[in-house]
């Protein structure tokens, strides 16, 4: 007889909180308050091309679940930061359907996480996993199942699936004392450059505030949200994947790790003034996020003050590790942060595309390790 047995659930509150939350421990993006959000306010659905679908196991005695792999069913790649557009116009060239697949992965948000929510996992529940896996992607003709940005201790490698490799960029903190003593570790023209750029905010008529839910309110969250589909539709012609109703259940349900910084003009002679841009940060044990950012009217770099200086600020004041101002960006180099590796792991059905893929990936891996090479060079830090 096996170890464990399994469901699928396809709404997290199939879950008891507790149960889910016991199991993901201080996660923030998989954590309880942070999925439920997304499905509560639509944000992930059938309609939307994220069909949640999360593995539960249980082992054969229990009733309540040892492990949790949240995932959906996709019938697109948008909002998943893992590129495999050239993977499914391959599909596509050969009448053959790349969706529906299956992913374990945080919707719109590529932050290295936990993915199996799990107290003590084994080889032998990976391979568990593995095997359940591959009958569903068998039962649902998926073309493949796919974990993102899993932690590095998750040994998804002990698996046969496909590993795939890519590069973000962090900010470390190496005990600062102040944003000062960050910048002196640079090379002196580094050092001119954001000083310069700052300065350029700081003689403007404009107010840097950080917000707490506490003075957060709904003409706020307006705002904001106001912002962040106007980013998108300027990047992207829609109005963004989220939901208004997601980043209130959010500032609801976590209000002690999220913040808001925001940019404030006096409203000519009153005293009186306006929001004109807010960047969205989140906050763990040892991390800060920086995830959404917009700006009603253009005010030059004050998207590398909003998202980029003041977060680096808030880490060294508050102590935090690591800053993590989202994915991609090589112009985060010049401004302190490093590159770092990320991994993926796919299951791709079809033997021959399987192989082909795999070819791909392992040429891109030595692709993606000289590149985080070459990254390193472009640091402004002193020799």
């Amino acid at each position: 007889m096996k170890p464990y047995r399994h469901q699928f659930v396809t709404s997290i509150n199939a879950i008891e909180q507790a149960h889910w939350q016991h199991l993901a421990g201080d996660s923030l993006f998989t954590n309880y308050a942070w999925l439920s959000a997304l499905e509560l306010s639509g944000s992930v659905s059938r309609q939307t091309g994220w069909q949640p679908y999360h593995l539960v196991i249980y082992q054969h005695d229990t009733t309540h679940p040892v492990a949790i792999l949240p995932g959906y069913i996709k019938s697109h790649s948008y909002g998943e930061y893992v590129f495999d557009w050239a993977w499914a116009e391959a599909y596509e060239r050969h009448n053959l359907d790349y969706y529906p697949k299956w992913l374990s992965g945080v919707p719109f948000t590529p932050v290295v996480g936990p993915r199996l929510l799990c107290e003590t996992p084994t080889e032998a529940l990976y391979q568990f996993i593995q095997s359940v896996l591959d009958d569903e992607a068998a039962q649902q003709a998926w073309s493949g199942w796919h974990v993102n940005f899993p932690r590095n201790e998750e040994i998804w490698s002990s698996t046969q699936l496909l590993e795939r490799h890519g590069v973000q960029f962090h900010w470390h903190n190496q005990n600062y004392a102040n944003f000062d003593a960050f910048l002196a570790t640079m090379k002196a023209r580094k050092r001119k450059m954001i000083n310069k750029e700052r300065d350029k905010v700081k003689n403007t008529d404009l107010s840097i505030v950080w917000l707490d839910t506490s003075n957060i309110n709904k003409d706020i969250i307006d705002f904001f949200y106001q912002c962040y589909c106007h980013t998108y539709r300027k990047r992207s012609g829609h109005n963004g994947y989220l939901t208004r109703a997601f980043f209130e259940l959010l500032f609801n349900a976590i209000p002690e790790q999220v913040k808001l910084c925001c940019a404030y003009r006096k409203n000519g002679q009153s005293d009186t003034q306006e929001l004109v841009a807010a960047s969205l940060y989140l906050q763990d044990n040892d991390t800060l996020y920086g995830r959404y950012w917009g700006a009603l009217e253009h005010s030059e770099h004050l998207h590398f003050e909003l998202c980029y200086y003041q977060g680096i600020n808030y880490a060294i004041e508050h102590n935090l590790a690591r800053f993590d101002a989202g994915a991609q960006g090589e112009h985060k180099l010049l401004r302190g942060f490093e590159p770092v590796f990320t991994r993926s792991y796919h299951t791709i059905c079809h033997p021959l595309f399987s192989q082909a893929i795999d070819d791909f990936i392992n040429t891109e891996r030595s692709q993606i390790a000289h590149y985080a090479h070459q990254c390193k060079t472009l640091l402004p830090f002193k020799t």
